[in-house]
């Protein structure tokens, strides 16, 4: 046998036929409930600014003489 015989019989062995969609289909599963779960934390963020508003205007209100009015008509 020479090299070449060898070389020819080896990536025939080594060759696939499968389906290569098929086979990345665990990717796209893993990216979906990836993105799935930012998503779910990215919407619990939703409205947390109103969820304290009487603490806001009460600092406010506490903090009203704190203000320094400079510059740029602020």
């Amino acid at each position: 046998m020479t090299i070449a015989t060898i070389l020819a019989l080896a990536a025939e062995e080594t060759e696939h036929h499968g389906n290569v969609a098929l086979e990345t289909v665990g990717y796209g599963i893993v990216a979906i409930i990836v993105f799935a779960a930012l998503a779910l934390v990215t919407l619990s963020y939703r409205n947390v600014a109103n969820r304290h508003v009487h603490k806001a205007e009460a600092y406010a209100r506490a903090h009203a003489n704190d203000v320094q009015q400079a510059g740029h008509g602020h």
